[in-house]
């Protein structure tokens, strides 16, 4: 009998197996897990294997992410990074101290501020002119829909009250028509242009920062949501190809292709050759990425009925969709047949119903293939169109630390929908009734990218933490075990690793150890759980000791 070559004892171990939900044991042998069981599986133990005993701690198999940008994300944690605070004073004095201790700089660059931090989710150029009135100042926000600019930024790019807006994005202006300092969607590139460019050194370094930090949250592996240069942002695909043939990419990742939206079909056999080279180890890009719509906040989530204004009136706005709807329907049927996998970015009613449009017409033109296309965000979604994800076998792929109450939902999103559209948020319990399958993804780094804190909202539908018990929507609530399934065999089946994402034998040994048995403690105190370690395939990639 051939010995493992790792022991984990004494569990819980939960498995996702239908099978065998529940084990004590499990033994992996090479990369792969060889026994799943209980008393029996000490018979593997031999002189040379490592036995972890789990003393009650629970075993999981490995979160992924089904929607994340990692390189983009460890490329911040380097920047000025405003994420931690919701606090306006707090961003300008973050921003001040950041400039002071570079003088040499010629750009000060990051992110992370929140919409809801001002009112109408709306900057001024001259609250970052009173910090940096010198040097230019560009700083994406949280949701990476929009940036905050000064002064000093806006002359640089040539951007004055005669510039137009873009086609698929907005200059927030005063009274007089001059930029305000606030630019959304394709406006940003508008100054990004000009942003002081990452070397591959920069991007490498990015991504095993990120890299570091994602297994300490127990994430094994992820699809990386835009593999090209968009608004400004450098592409990072040459870090994942770099990282994987020097054998320091650990993680399994999947990477969308991003589709040039002021282009048409002659860029495929571009994609078809981008997939072909960036094909190495653990990091391959079978996914194609179309940005279908905006957000909500600024009014570019593209919906099926206008928007209110404050008053609660109809406007004239129904939001932005980025690609035609009968010229995507043809786009998604030629990358269907090509085995590209396409993930939407889909986040009003509209967009939704238009993605779904373009799978419908690639199964019919097509038959059913394995492509596994899945629309990501799916902040609004109408009844009609709720059946359909599994009538198509559209992957729902949620991203559930925003379906809460928080200031930027209740007071730059709800008022702005109107009550009947406000409750179709998020509605991942009617998704899973209707029998669509469920990955789960962060957006990272949009929001936190620790899948603790987005199982805990999916469940609760509240943030971790909250104290004012209002839970958002609560007929969309999941159950613990469907919502660790989506950040794990369901996150495993859209990023295409079909031997992962489940502890069964045979599969890899992508495996999470956490603090305690979240299956036992009350469900108010999923957030409270911590990371102990984390492997992938066998080899442990994180200790919290």
């Amino acid at each position: 009998m051939t010995k493992a070559d790792l022991v984990f004892s004494q569990g819980p171990v939960h498995t996702g197996d239908p099978a065998r939900t529940r084990a004590s044991s499990l033994a992996v042998t090479g990369e792969r897990i060889s026994a799943v069981g209980h008393d029996e599986v000490r018979e593997l133990i031999g002189p040379k294997t490592e036995v972890v005993d789990l003393r009650g701690k629970l075993l999981l198999p490995g979160f992924q992410d089904s929607h994340i940008h990692a390189v983009y994300g460890g490329l911040e944690l380097a920047e000025c990074d405003l994420s931690g605070t919701e606090d306006a004073g707090d961003y300008l004095r973050l921003v001040g101290e950041y400039a002071r201790a570079r003088p040499g700089l010629a750009w000060i660059t990051g992110g992370g501020w929140s919409l809801d931090s001002f009112e109408g989710g709306l900057p001024t150029r001259q609250l970052l002119d009173a910090v940096v009135p010198d040097r230019p100042v560009y700083l994406v926000n949280r949701d990476h829909h929009g940036a905050w600019a000064n002064t000093r930024a806006l002359e640089l790019a040539g951007v004055d009250r005669d510039t137009p807006d873009p086609d698929d994005g907005r200059i927030e202006r005063e009274a007089d028509g001059t930029p305000s300092g606030v630019l959304q969607e394709g406006a940003t590139g508008l100054v990004a242009r000009l942003l002081p460019a990452k070397t591959a050194a920069d991007r490498l370094d990015g991504l095993l920062r990120a890299q570091r930090l994602l297994h300490s949250l127990g994430i094994t592996g992820w699809q990386d949501a835009l593999l090209g240069v968009f608004n400004g942002q450098p592409d990072p695909s040459d870090a994942y190809l770099t990282a994987a043939r020097e054998g320091t990419l650990t993680a399994r990742v999947n990477g969308a292709l991003w589709w040039d939206r002021a282009r048409g079909a002659d860029q495929i056999p571009e994609l078809v050759a981008r997939r072909e080279k960036l094909a190495h180890g653990r990091f391959r890009a079978g996914s194609v990425k179309i940005m279908q719509d905006g957000i909500a906040e600024n009014f570019t989530a593209a919906m099926t009925a206008p928007y209110l204004d404050g008053c609660g009136c109809a406007t004239a706005n129904s939001g932005l969709s980025f690609v035609d709807p009968v010229a995507l329907c043809a786009y998604v049927t030629e990358l269907d047949a090509l085995d590209f996998q396409v993930h939407f970015h889909a986040l009003g009613d509209r967009a939704v119903r238009e993605a779904l449009n373009a799978v419908e017409a690639a199964r019919t033109a097509n038959g059913r293939r394995a492509t596994r296309h899945h629309l990501a965000h799916l902040q609004v979604v109408h009844p009609d169109d709720i059946p359909r994800f599994a009538e198509l076998g559209a992957i729902a792929n949620i991203q559930p630390l925003w379906a809460s109450h928080e200031p930027q939902m209740d007071e730059l999103t709800i008022p702005f929908l109107g009550p009947e559209r406000a409750a179709r948020q998020y509605p991942f319990g009617s998704l899973l009734r209707a029998g669509a399958t469920l990955a789960a993804g962060s957006d990272w780094s949009v929001s936190s990218p620790d899948p603790l804190a987005g199982i805990h909202v999916a469940v609760n539908r509240m943030q971790p933490g909250a104290t004012d018990g209002r839970v958002f929507l609560p007929e969309q609530r999941l159950d613990l075990a469907t919502a660790v399934a989506s950040y794990t065999a369901g996150s495993a089946h859209v990023n295409g690793m079909d031997d992962a994402g489940t502890l069964r034998p045979g599969h890899l040994a992508d495996l999470v150890v956490l603090d305690r048995d979240v299956f036992t403690e009350p469900v108010e105190e999923i957030h409270a759980a911590r990371v102990l370690q984390t492997y992938v395939g066998g080899s442990r990639v994180y200790s919290a000791s």
